[in-house]
């Protein structure tokens, strides 16, 4: 959606049509490989978290992020809400802690499949906490969210939109929000750096980049200059914020500084508890 929206309002300022091909496959590492690979000079790539967490699985993925883009500038970010079912007994983060801290395998967390940002935010919680918990990997949140609401699963890392109208009707209990700020939807739901775990500051984000190379340094600047535009208008700000999508501009640099760190983040997460992707 982030990038159909974009491509509308691109598409004026550069003078040619911006067309949204989606491609989908090996958790995105697909569509990626194919973007790192066109040299035509009209090619960039909506890009997301996974983009940055597939190489720490698979080192012979055939692209580098690093190496195979350069960067345009950031696009959005949008929480994961930490949440357990109305019916449980965990009423806030510290409550979960000071109930569950040191107890093996007492908790079971339900994420959207092995090595997704739902499964890696549960293994940092684990780490930053001490709070253990056995992953229960579904196929996607809406094969999780039934067995979340029945209590069938412990508590769950989820997109905000997902759980975001269970929330409100009280079938869900929000415990905290992985962005900095707190989300107007979810009043008196905390975040993770009210609660002195800013290292939990887990979001869903999209950049756009540009294969490395195939756009000159000043088509790269008009780009950025273009994606910064467009993500302060009124337009991306309504159309984003009905999403529960934030947008966020930042610079090339800083792009790519935040994508090497997220890299790092994840890799060294992966690596040092074992994780292995979905089969």
């Amino acid at each position: 959606m982030s990038a159909r929206v974009l491509a509308e309002l691109l598409a004026p300022q550069l003078g040619q049509p911006v067309i949204v091909e989606n491609k989908p496959g090996a958790g995105s590492a697909l569509g990626v490989n194919v973007a790192a690979q066109a040299r035509d000079g009209h090619t960039l790539l909506m890009g997301s978290n996974s983009m940055v967490i597939n190489p720490s699985f698979n080192p012979s993925i055939g692209y580098d992020v690093a190496r195979d883009f350069d960067p345009v500038g950031m696009v959005s970010a949008q929480p994961l809400v930490l949440v357990v079912p109305a019916a449980s007994p965990i009423k806030s983060v510290q409550d979960l802690v000071v109930q569950y801290k040191g107890k093996a395998a007492a908790l079971t967390a339900g994420n959207s499949g092995s090595g997704t940002l739902a499964h890696l935010a549960a293994e940092l919680f684990e780490v930053e906490t001490g709070v253990a918990m056995t992953p229960v990997p579904y196929r996607g949140e809406s094969a999780l969210m039934p067995d979340l609401l029945g209590g069938q699963v412990s508590l769950g890392f989820l997109n905000l939109p997902s759980v975001a109208v269970h929330i409100k009707n009280g079938k869900l209990r929000g415990l905290a929000v992985s962005s900095p700020q707190p989300v107007p939807d979810l009043p008196g739901v905390p975040t993770f750096r009210s609660l002195n775990y800013p290292s939990l500051e887990v979001q869903g984000w999209a950049t756009l980049v540009a294969p490395r190379g195939t756009i000159p340094e000043e088509g790269l600047a008009r780009l950025e200059g273009l994606l910064t535009k467009a993500l302060a208008s009124d337009s991306v700000k309504t159309r984003f914020a009905a999403l529960n999508v934030t947008p966020i501009i930042q610079s090339r640099q800083s792009t790519g500084q935040f994508l090497k760190a997220e890299a790092l983040r994840y890799n060294t997460i992966i690596q040092s508890r074992g994780i292995k992707p979905a089969q």
